[in-house]
């Protein structure tokens, strides 16, 4: 009798036990069901968020084109503007070849345009007055967000006879030396990827231009950007070597130091 009393006694605290667990388990459950309401209330305020933000995007783009339109204008007027603040930038500065530099000097103005619905992609638009090098008058690389990566487009460019070679650089002209092809700021502009190669492409040289020179490119004409920015840790690959792979690092700080100060750095070729 003592021995079942206590088998009944060891039963009925393995069912106390038992529903304990139960009650715990039923107030989680119910706890984390409530949770992923508040993150699926969470997520609805970050999407109107988002949209919120994109319409105010979308206005202030608008504003900003002429403004951009202006600038552009007055830029020409400045001789070799472009060249300068493109060689005056710590990371671009590194594709640009002698041969870049010259045609370069005939780039008359920059275009930097978001799509219409401002996520959907990007162009890089260079303009250029008649030039010994190609016949285009504008060139235009284009970045198309799809789901299954990103589309790269670019103008192909028409070179004039005995100017251009598939890297997009010029010949040499001397008949005792062979052509050779040369890494240089038209390979970049060149290169594209079609849709079924292009898992997870990160452009960063676009990148570099769309955020950080576009938007404020006096600060580097006038030298004033700061180098440590751009600085490229061991582990990394420069710049130099982005035709191998690109992995350089860019820490974005597009402010102007000196937003009145307007002096000249002309670098001649």
């Amino acid at each position: 009798m003592g021995a079942d009393k206590g088998k009944k006694q060891k039963v009925g605290e393995l069912e106390e036990e038992n529903n304990v667990a139960e009650k715990i388990d039923g107030e989680l459950v119910l706890s984390i069901e409530k949770l992923q309401e508040i993150q699926d209330e969470l997520e609805k305020i970050n999407e109107e968020a988002s949209e919120k933000v994109l319409e105010v995007e979308q206005k202030y783009n608008e504003i900003r084109k002429p403004v951009y339109d202006k600038r552009n204008d007055i830029i020409k007027s400045i001789p070799d503007f472009w060249l300068t603040a493109f060689l005056s930038h710590p990371a671009l500065s590194e594709l640009f070849t002698d041969e870049d530099q010259k045609i370069f000097k005939y780039l008359s103005s920059l275009e930097v345009e978001d799509f219409k619905d401002m996520k959907s992609g990007y162009s890089i638009t260079f303009h250029f007055s008649p030039n010994p090098y190609f016949e285009d008058t504008k060139l235009t690389k284009t970045f198309t967000f799809l789901d299954e990566g990103t589309k790269i487009t670019a103008t192909a460019i028409k070179w004039k006879e005995g100017m251009g070679i598939p890297n997009g650089v010029a010949e040499q002209k001397n008949g005792n030396k062979r052509p050779h092809a040369e890494e240089s700021f038209f390979t970049w502009f060149s290169e594209t990827e079609s849709k079924g190669d292009i898992d997870e492409i990160h452009d960063e040289v676009a990148e570099i231009i769309k955020d950080d020179l576009w938007p404020n490119p006096l600060t580097y004409f006038n030298n004033e950007a700061d180098e440590e920015d751009f600085d490229v840790d061991d582990d990394e690959v420069s710049a130099e070597h982005y035709f191998c792979t690109l992995t350089f690092t860019v820490v974005h700080d597009s402010a102007c130091k000196c937003a009145d100060c307007f002096h000249f750095s002309i670098i001649s070729c």
